[in-house]
């Protein structure tokens, strides 16, 4: 194993046989699962990793083995250096313990000496804020409580390897903020992290490399940028293409007295800067939505919209094409609304389509889903990886600071603030 190493792994799989052992005679009638197969990888040292993937897609599977609490049914995994992990609640610590005692004891098990655990003790408690309950044993704690000291633990122990897994999601936000800086603070220090997160917005800030997991396999092993695109991307439920074909969508609405379609929606897509079909992108990008309809008879006065929504169906803002005077023939037509300033933050978006054409309207309410993912705007404050201050961003001009001595309603010239613009 190289020293620039800190994690080889080499064909790993994790097999679990369902149903009672002992209990069936005939092995055969037994269920296997396998919850990892085949993963080879490498860490190097120092690197910020993240794990990505759907529930039961493996990653938990694959820290444990890490971590050397789960045995690999096949394959072996080389780790250099001490390995510290919060994975869920329980994991590591013994629960009629104290506080105290469960942080000394952790510390052992690192292999660090016990003035070296109590130089690191009163961070450790302050981080996870729990000095009133230090000295009672964790089985009373919160699940919020425990989480917070088995993370301070974990990260302010200084192991060579820091393991943590989506159980971060017990802690409130403001936890989260915390623990998202120091597992930043750990990776500037050289050490190894390797962080499993639902948050794309999370992963993008701390890692630089990413594994996706797929039904137990490594699906993707890249740079974050490349891997989240593609986990993303899987995750909408759309052509490969990145083009949807519209013909059979089951949301599509025809409102009006006549039945009779003139204009009808025949496919979206959402396209990058060199006109490629993407299904998410970057929360820089400007928002590029290319359709395409069928016209069926003259039409006169056509209306297009594009309508962004939440996933959940929450109106977001709409553009407008305006309305076409000259009359337009029958046939197969392209139009492309371009946003260039896109407001949303990261997360997962619908697109509804209207096209009004007198009587009747076509409309498609959910044409296309797609994701944004966290830039750099999002990445220099990780208080916005949450969606708690919503889901549009808007320019704005903010005033420099003044004495408060002006006339109430008035500011001086230096003070005055520029109007936001937003939808």
């Amino acid at each position: 194993m190289s020293s620039d190493l800190a994690i080889e792994a080499q064909g790993l799989g994790k097999r679990y046989v369902l149903g009672e052992r002992g209990r069936t005679p005939l092995r055969r009638n037994r269920e296997e699962i396998w919850a990892l197969r085949d993963a080879t990888f490498e860490v190097e040292r120092g690197r910020a990793v993240g794990v990505v993937g759907h529930n039961g897609a493996g990653k938990t599977t694959l820290l444990k083995i890490l971590s050397r609490i789960t045995v690999p049914t096949t394959g072996e995994a080389r780790i250099r250096g001490s390995v510290g992990s919060l994975l869920e609640v329980g994991t590591g610590f013994h629960p009629e313990l104290s506080g105290r005692d469960n942080v000394y004891l952790n510390g052992a098990m690192l292999g660090m000496r016990r003035r070296e655990i109590k130089a690191k003790f009163d961070e450790i408690v302050a981080f996870a804020e729990v000095e009133r309950f230090i000295d009672t044993p964790v089985k009373r704690y919160s699940s919020g409580m425990y989480v917070r000291l088995a993370f301070a633990v974990a990260a302010h122990l200084e192991p060579d390897i820091l393991i943590v897994d989506e159980v971060l999601a017990v802690g409130d936000a403001s936890f989260q903020r915390k623990c998202l800086g120091k597992m930043g603070e750990v990776s500037s220090e050289g050490r190894t992290v390797l962080f499993v997160s639902h948050n794309m917005a999370a992963i993008r800030s701390l890692t630089s490399k990413a594994l996706w997991l797929d039904h137990g396999r490594i699906a993707a092993d890249g740079t974050t940028a490349d891997v989240v695109s593609e986990y993303l991307a899987s995750t909408i439920d759309q052509e490969v293409s990145g083009v949807v074909d519209l013909s059979e969508n089951a949301s599509r609405q025809t409102v009006g007295k006549f039945t009779a379609q003139r204009v009808r929606f025949t496919s979206v897509s959402l396209l990058d800067a060199d006109d490629r079909p993407v299904l998410a992108f970057g929360e820089e990008t400007p928002l590029r939505v290319d359709m395409r309809f069928d016209v069926r008879t003259p039409v006169r006065f056509l209306e297009l919209y594009v309508r962004v929504k939440t996933i959940d169906g929450q109106r977001l803002f709409t553009s407008f094409g305006g309305q076409l005077e000259s009359t337009v023939e029958p046939g197969r037509y392209r139009t492309l609304c371009e946003i260039p300033e896109n407001p949303l933050r990261p997360g997962r978006y619908a697109i509804e389509l209207v096209a009004r054409a007198a009587d009747p309207e076509d409309i498609v309410p959910t044409a296309l889903t797609f994701a944004v993912e966290a830039g750099h705007l999002e990445e220099e404050n990780l208080r916005y990886v949450t969606r708690a201050d919503g889901v549009i961003r808007v320019p704005s001009s903010w005033s420099a600071l003044e004495p408060d001595d002006a006339p109430t309603g008035t500011l001086g010239d230096a003070a005055r603030r520029v109007p936001a613009r937003g939808s």
